[in-house]
């Protein structure tokens, strides 16, 4: 047995991330193609092939293994996002980097679908939008403040202004997901176009 105190993990450990990993992966797909109302824990545990008991001894239902699924995929897109950003030149660079990311994640049939469509139903609204809060949200009011502190923007309250964008975030969140998919790049490029000329009414001339 290895020392489970040290730096190694044991098998078992090992095995019980295994299945709670299998158990994640295989809810996306299934709230991804079923939605949270259609998908049942026997379809879930029957493709990640782990018993019912396996599902409880990591989650206590359907709801938290949806919420571990929102928070795999919404995870991935604020760590794209950050390392967009970390790798611009500029806060304006990293503004505009981000933006097209998100939208263009927005076009992905689990993210749309989970993290954007069906979260505030399946978590409840409050408990979304504070989920939120401390993901999208926080980053988005970072983008913000970098703009205001490296003068590409004009001084404006900062909370008020990231929930305007966060806001119009959202709304294009929900265009793009229920957008046929044969419509879906078109309405990106849109919503990109839109978004760019509202930060150039906020940029300050250089």
């Amino acid at each position: 047995m290895v020392n489970v105190r040290g730096g190694s993990r044991s098998r078992r450990e090992e095995y019980s991330e295994a299945t709670r990993q299998a158990l994640v992966d295989s809810a996306v797909e299934r709230f991804a193609d079923r939605g949270y109302a259609r998908t049942s824990l026997d379809e879930i545990v029957a493709a990640a092939r782990v018993t019912k008991g396996a599902l409880y001894h990591h989650f206590d239902g359907k709801q938290a293994l949806f919420e571990a699924a929102l928070r795999q995929l919404a995870d991935a897109a604020v760590e794209a996002l950050a390392t967009a950003a970390a790798e611009a030149e500029t806060a304006w660079d990293a503004a505009l980097a981000s933006l097209d990311i998100y939208l263009d994640q927005c076009r992905d049939p689990a993210y749309g679908r989970i993290v954007v469509q069906e979260g505030p139903v399946a978590l409840g609204f409050p408990k979304w939008q504070e989920y939120e809060r401390d993901h999208a949200y926080g980053f988005t009011e970072g983008v913000l403040r970098a703009l205001m502190d490296e003068g590409f923007v004009r001084p404006l309250p900062l909370e008020a202004t990231t929930q305007v964008v966060f806001g119009m975030l959202n709304a294009a969140a929900l265009a793009i997901a229920h957008a046929p998919e044969a419509e879906q790049e078109r309405v990106v490029e849109e919503m990109k176009a839109v978004f760019r000329r509202f930060l150039d009414g906020l940029r300050v001339p250089r």
